[in-house]
Order: structure tokens, then sequence, then C-alpha cells
């Protein structure tokens, strides 16, 4: 116990002469570790009397202490300078500019996909989606399409195994099958849009086994053909910001539709480059008509009562024009320099308000 002053300051020159936390620590060690100094004197308390080991027992504990205290002091003032020393060391400004050759850019198919769903909202219609896979009821049979017709054979459609009931699983070969899930969940009157992916066996240079349309439905009890025909016409003067685009509806045949029709724009040629509007061509962008009655039963929708009108288009087919891409299948060759060059700003979000196009 003689040497309990000396070896306290020993204890505590060690401490403060620590400049990393590994001598930190073998100061602690050689002070209060198991073979440490001030440990051997606390061992040597039972061979005293009961006076003499209560006055070394305070002294011992109190060493013990302040050595414990300037550990605890020692330790967070390494710790604070090694945590200064990193963040110096990882810095990061925050405040540069962002480098151009990081921005994105938003794909034309999402973009235009937002510039139809800005239009047709305008109009008062929702947006409505449904699952990718889909079976024979709400893909074919619901939709008036007959058992024999050549859209349900394998080579135009992704089928898998068959389920219980006898049916078929399948990839959409539209996005019809939303109008059929919104008329067997809700109650007329009904206007929605439904945009998205579908699937057909086809590639070549103008097809390609995955694309994307945008449909709508109005379901109610006076809409006729001449409201359809006006939508559109609104449609495709907004969606192309021209403000006489012709528009004609050639009579068609849909099994879904009765009657049915094709959708045609005027367009010219002005030194080889395609313009939207009065012109001696024509542009076929999508199909139309009257909701066939058979849909509307096996949708549990009485048609004496209700009638509505549907239509079609490719999202691919509308930016092409639009935008001048010349070719289908760059949509999904997944180039950065095509993006760079036919994507849009993010921030520059669509409306009509603000504009489709900036």
């Amino acid at each position: 116990m003689q040497d309990l002053d000396k070896l306290q300051s020993e204890a505590l020159a060690a401490v403060a002469a620590a400049s990393t936390l590994d001598q930190l620590d073998a100061a602690r060690v050689a002070a209060l570790g198991k073979k440490g100094s001030i440990t051997g004197l606390m061992k040597s308390l039972g061979g005293m009397g009961p006076d003499e080991r209560r006055a070394a027992g305070a002294a011992l504990n109190a060493a013990r202490d302040r050595i414990e205290g300037a550990l605890a002091a020692a330790k967070a003032g390494l710790e604070t300078k090694a945590l200064d020393e990193r963040l110096s060391r990882e810095r990061l400004d925050v405040t540069l500019p962002s480098r151009p050759e990081a921005m994105g850019r938003i794909h034309p198919i999402s973009q235009v996909m937002d510039e139809m769903a800005a239009i047709f909202a305008q109009m008062g219609f929702d947006v409505a989606e449904g699952p990718d896979i889909e079976d024979d009821f709400h893909n074919f049979n619901a939709l008036n399409i007959p058992p024999e017709h050549p859209a349900r054979q394998m080579h135009d459609t992704f089928y898998f195994g068959e389920k219980a009931d006898g049916g078929r699983h399948l990839l959409r070969t539209h996005t019809s099958p939303v109008q059929i899930r919104t008329m067997l969940a809700n109650k007329p009157p009904i206007r929605i849009i439904a945009p998205g992916r579908t699937y057909r066996c086809d590639s070549d240079m103008t097809h390609t086994p995955m694309f994307h349309q945008i449909e709508g439905l109005v379901i109610d009890e006076v809409t006729h053909m001449g409201h359809l025909k006006g939508c559109l016409l609104e449609f495709v003067r907004a969606f192309f910001e021209v403000d006489d685009v012709p528009v004609r509806f050639r009579p068609s045949f849909f099994p879904f539709t009765e009657p049915s029709a094709e959708v045609d724009i005027g367009c010219s040629r002005e030194g080889g480059e395609l313009k939207i509007g009065p012109g001696a061509g024509w542009l076929e962008i999508g199909g139309s008509g009257m909701v066939h009655p058979n849909v509307l039963r096996n949708c549990g929708i009485d048609p004496d009562r209700y009638q509505g009108f549907a239509f079609g288009m490719g999202v691919e087919r509308m930016a092409m024009l639009k935008y001048g891409i010349p070719d289908l299948r760059t949509f999904f060759d997944s180039d950065l320099r095509w993006l760079k060059h036919y994507g849009f700003v993010p921030l520059d979000v669509p409306t009509l308000a603000g504009g489709l196009t900036r």
C-alpha cells in the first residue's frame, strides 16, 4: 500500500500519454486488468486487519475511480479526434452543382403515357389498372371473342399452364381486360382509361413481343357515337398540339364493339418529314366503337339501359408520330445515347395548363 500513490501517478501519466485508443487500452490493462498494478493491491486486502483493510480499501477505490475517470475522459477525446479526422478525410461538398452527364431522362413511352393521361383526366376519365397475367375469361370470353378467333391461337398469344377449371393463364394481349374488371366491380356510369403493357407473339420491324397500349371506356345511359368522335377529335388535337388535325372514322370490325371504326388522322410530307395536320395522307392511330351488348351482358350490365364507347391505341406508335422516332425497336434497346436524345427532363411534367411539351 505504500506504493499506491506512485502506481496511481504512473497509471494517470500513461493515460495522459496515450495518443491512440490502442495505447489507452494498454494503459487500462496495466493498471486495472487482471494482472494490473492496482488490481494486485486490491488482492492484498485479504491479509489485512479490519481497520487497516477499511482504510486501504477506501484509498484503493478512490485511486481506481480517478484512473477510470481519466480513462473515460481520454477515450472520449480520442474518439472525437478520430471522428473529426474521418470527417475531414471523407468530406463531401454538397454545395457543388450536379454534373450534366449524371442527369437522367424520362423515357418517351413514360412521357407519352403521362401526356395522354393528362388529356383524358381533363375530360373526366379515371386511370384504371389490372394484372399483366390474365385468364381466358377476362382476356377473350367476356370481350365476345369466339373460341375459334385467330387471336386466341398460340401463334398470337403467350399461354401458361391450364387452370384447375380447365381455363388457361396468359399474358394479356390488350388492356381490354382492365375494362372488364372495371365493369364487373363498378356500376355505371363509368369513364376510365387503361394504360399498360401488353404482349403478343410478334416480332419484326414494326412489332415487338411487348408493347404499350392505352384504352378508354365510357358507359352510361346517354353516350352515343357522336360523343366517341368528339372525344377522340379533342384528344388528337390536344396531343399533337395542332388545332386543325383532320380525323376520319373508317368502318371496321372488332368482336367487342358494334359498330366499329378505325381512327385515322391527316398528315402530309414536307421535305421528307412527316407533319401531322391537313394534307393528302392519312395515318391509322387506333380502333374504336360502341361497346357490344354481349360485352355488357357478360359484365352484368343491362344493354337495354346502358351503352357506351371504347377505343384503344398504341403508345409507341403515338410517340413515333409525335416525336419523329423512326424505328420501333429503338424503344427497347436500352441505349443511353438514344435516351439522352429523345428523353425528357424529369421535372417537365406534362399538364394541359403548363403544356404537354416544353
